[in-house]
């Protein structure tokens, strides 16, 4: 049974999108139902949800958006790969960036090799600035950064998964290889691993302009959320919207998108 229950976050829209009958995705191309079928009812679902984030940051330009879940298999990098396709659509060049270093998946959604000599993880260690570098010759970022087969999304792999993260991620050259992004690209998107657990998106989340997290319907209690909000909360970070992935409507599982102040408890 599934209660509504007023909760202090955002919706944006409630549009769904059926998936296989067992609520899972295949991955691949599978996943980018935007580029296969733009007309569908999902697409413009996320269409709106690229609207409504687009004007969640009034205050400031809308560069660098960060989505995370509770826990793994919430749908947030279904979620990443589909609203980066959406914002390339209008003719935006768009950026995103695999952030989950242990379990990473935007390479097998995209098709591309998630080389282990090259990924985010060693982009960041190998990182310079022009400046830092003076004459030497400057890191090539097609090395790292690699072109889709949606025209103007572009892929920076995890990598492989580096003995602390954590600590990559805080690291000062990754914080010059995220200001460089929003100087190259219109848009980047974060795949960060779950909020739960780990502080990879407590930490990435002062780089985001707009802060996204997915649940799941089948599995995220209220209390997993209420804790996600908290936390980020505890690094002045704000959450713009939830998504609400795998909601079983009419005997199939269907992803949705809200943006109201009501959220749904799973009893």
């Amino acid at each position: 049974m599934i209660e509504k229950k007023k909760f202090s976050l955002k919706v944006l829209t409630s549009k769904t999108h059926k998936l296989h009958k067992d609520g899972t995705r295949r991955g691949g191309v599978e996943d980018l139902v935007v580029a296969t079928n733009p007309k569908s009812s999902f697409a413009e679902a996320v269409k709106s949800i690229k609207t409504n984030v687009t004007f969640s940051s009034v205050e400031k330009e809308l560069k660098t958006i960060l989505v995370t879940s509770p826990e793994s298999g919430d749908g947030k990098s279904f979620l990443v790969a589909n609203l980066a396709t959406a914002f390339a659509q209008d003719g935006k060049r768009v950026l995103i960036v695999d952030g989950d270093m242990r379990k990473g998946r935007q390479h097998e959604i995209f098709g591309i090799p998630n080389d282990k000599m090259a990924g985010y993880s060693n982009y960041i260690l190998r990182y310079k600035s022009t400046e830092d570098m003076g004459m030497m010759a400057f890191i090539k970022p097609e090395i790292y950064v690699k072109p889709t087969q949606v025209p103007g999304v572009y892929l920076l792999p995890a990598g492989p998964t580096p003995p602390n993260p954590l600590e990559l991620i805080s690291s000062e050259n990754n914080k010059k290889l995220l200001e460089s992004f929003r100087e190259q690209y219109d848009i980047v998107i974060i795949d960060c691993p779950p909020a739960l657990g780990l502080s990879d998106a407590l930490v990435m989340s002062k780089y985001a302009d707009v802060n996204i997290v997915t649940i799941s319907n089948a599995k995220t209690k209220i209390d997993q959320l209420e804790d996600v909000k908290k936390n980020f909360e505890k690094v002045n970070s704000k959450i713009a919207g939830v998504v609400i992935n795998k909601a079983k409507v009419g005997g199939g599982y269907y992803s949705s998108y809200y943006a109201d102040a009501y959220y749904s408890k799973i009893k």
